[in-house]
């Protein structure tokens, strides 16, 4: 007890010395933007706008425009980017200048290690041109036929929680299709299952991965004192100050991340065995790795490292790091947005209706294009047909706009600089300004829900869901040419009369899908945005309108055909789904049906009836 109370007593000196810097600094360059007051002396107003904060967000952005100041950890000022330009500056054009903060580097490096999210300047950019051509269309291609069998493995345990006489029954979805999205990815991302679908099968690092997510929220109140402890104290004085502390998530997340290593280390050590050995005379056909041939995103990854000149090879740790960033990242941000997506379609029958009908109609027009059109729910989508549905990728677009699985991003100026604007903003003292002079060390947040929802370019229903807005009148696509990470440059490959969505005389956001910022831009953008968008469509066409495949695992077959799926909400007098902007997008049941904080989403399922087709 006296070393935690030195400890307490080392960290409130840290604090006051902190304070009494912030508190006797001279007058800041940043005086003069506008912005809320600060609220409290400790969080200054950032727990307002990362705790349940979309209200708070939107409210602010409407009041003081593209960019205004906000107050972090112990009253320093901070800057709230919105602005199109000032994000493609900052994104893009000067992306050299905005690094992530070293409270987000040093945190992912201790969970992760040294993969894309942890990592800055050369090695990061040897990292992306490593990755960058294994997350090609011609590599999703590939992985889409992995993943059907697991839909439809999870499509089959939905239905057997109905009814059978048809009615509708109570499904909190979140858990399974968390299970799901975790074997869609480790399968795709590393050629391994762990068996997630199999509840009496669950393995330690099933478990570890489900809980990760949360246990760092809880942790969020510590992520600045990570760069400090980092730096000052050992790895031995870590541990200990861990098993110190009264905080059961420190030694949870400590549990978590070394099952995560130690999973990791073991499957790359034979995967490296593997290629080393060639190709295996005795696989059982019928095995993952029979049906991966090689072509998950690991096994691509360290052909291309042992091909790779010495210069632009990746360390076993910096593959390592890969590993673990991409299997989190891609299931806590897919499972939020289908998650999202199902429950809008039980919120919305009519849409739900609507996009059955239009994968139903491009199932049976694959299947007589194939001379199969009687078992036409047989057949499965090939990735081109897949993402070119166009209600469904409407849907998927729209989804990802207004509700992007996270909400709010971090960037520290290294060097002085000059903001420049789209939109003038006024100041405190009643000035327009057109650009903001930036001082070195100046954190900002880039606000992917505000320039999501910047009225001035996606019209005055921004805040609304409207997936028509991806769609001419006709019902097909638009065709805009909008994967260019470049502000004012032409954006018009439309046909004529047809307005690309997000965009406005040329102006548009750097965002590397569609015009939104909800995968980012630049060099940090998300490098597996096709992945998700792909790994999304197919979970919907499975839960919605398909019969699954007949899963032929070694033991059993089977061999029904399972009935479809439909989505309804919960009434509300009985329980009511809310969202909260927890950083990630947190669903949880309000009081008195639930506590307010635990992930849930249930919905009511039963068999789908031809009624709920467009007739």
């Amino acid at each position: 007890m006296a070393v935690v109370r030195l400890f307490a007593s080392g960290f409130g000196a840290f604090f006051l010395w902190k304070l009494v810097r912030r508190l006797t600094a001279p007058k800041s360059p940043l005086a003069d933007i506008s912005g809320p007051a600060k609220e409290h002396w400790l969080t200054g107003n950032i727990h307002r706008l990362v705790k349940d904060g979309l209200k708070y967000n939107l409210e602010l952005v409407e009041k003081y425009g593209g960019v205004w100041k906000f107050y972090g950890m112990l009253g320093k000022e901070q800057l709230y980017v919105s602005d199109p330009r000032a994000m493609h500056h900052i994104v893009v054009k000067d992306q050299h200048l905005w690094e992530e903060t070293d409270m987000f580097i040093m945190g992912n490096q201790l969970i992760f290690g040294d993969g894309l999210i942890s990592t800055l300047g050369e090695q990061h950019r040897k990292q992306r041109k490593m990755l960058n051509p294994v997350f090609s269309l011609a590599n999703m291609r590939d992985i889409l036929p992995i993943i059907q069998p697991i839909a439809g493995k999870l499509r089959s345990i939905l239905v057997s929680e109905l009814p059978a006489d048809g009615s509708a029954s109570e499904v909190n979805i979140l858990p399974w299709l968390t299970r799901g999205a975790l074997e869609y990815i480790c399968q795709a991302a590393i050629g391994h299952s762990f068996n997630a679908l199999e509840l009496n099968q669950e393995e330690e690092y099933v478990e570890a991965m489900r809980v990760l997510a949360p246990t760092t929220l809880r942790l969020v109140f510590l992520r600045p004192f990570v760069p400090f402890a980092l730096r000052y104290l050992s790895l031995n004085w870590r541990n200990k100050l861990m098993d110190w502390l009264p905080i059961d998530a420190l030694r949870e997340i400590r549990r978590i991340v070394n099952i995560m290593d130690s999973m990791s280390r073991k499957i790359y050590e034979e995967k490296k065995a593997a290629m080393v050995a060639g190709e295996e005379t005795n696989i059982d056909p019928n095995s993952l790795r029979a049906r991966m041939k090689g072509k998950d995103i690991m096994s691509i990854m360290l052909k291309a490292n042992v091909s790779s000149s010495e210069s632009d090879k990746l360390t076993d740790g910096e593959l390592l790091g890969q590993m673990n960033t991409i299997i989190f990242a891609a299931i806590e941000t897919t499972t939020s947005a289908i998650c999202r997506i199902l429950w809008i379609l039980a919120n919305k029958p009519e849409v739900q209706r609507r996009l059955r009908s239009e994968i139903r109609h491009a199932k049976r027009t694959y299947a007589e294009s194939q001379g199969n059109g009687e078992d036409w729910q047989d057949i499965e989508l090939p990735y081109d047909v897949l993402v070119s549905i166009p209600y469904l990728d409407a849907v998927c677009r729209e989804t990802l706009r207004v509700h992007p699985p996270t909400s709010l991003l971090s960037r520290v100026a290294r060097q002085p600089t000059t903001l420049p604007l789209h939109k003038p903003i006024r100041s405190a003292s009643g000035t327009l300004l057109s650009s903001i002079p930036i001082p070195e060390g100046t954190t900002i947040f880039i606000s992917i829900i505000a320039a999501n929802r910047n009225k001035e370019l996606w019209g005055p229903d921004a805040d609304e869901w409207k997936p028509e807005r991806w769609l001419t009148p006709s019902g097909e696509r638009i065709q805009g040419a909008v994967r260019d990470n470049t502000l004012g440059d032409d954006v018009g490959s439309a046909r004529f009369g047809e307005k690309v969505p997000g965009t406005k005389d040329g102006v548009k956001y750097p965002g590397v899908y569609s015009s939104m910022m909800t995968f980012l831009g630049g060099s940090r953008a998300c490098i597996g945005f096709k992945f998700a968008d792909m790994e999304m469509s197919k979970s919907i066409v499975i839960c919605l309108c398909t019969q699954p495949n007949q899963f032929t695992p070694p033991e059993q077959v089977l061999t029904t055909l399972i009935p479809r799926i439909h989505f309804a909400l919960p009434p509300p007098d009985v329980k009511e789904v809310y969202w909260k902007m927890n950083g990630l997008q947190i669903p949880v049941v309000l009081p008195p049906a639930g506590d307010g904080e635990t992930s849930q989403v249930p919905l009511m399922l039963r068999e789908v009836k031809e009624e709920d087709f467009v007739l």
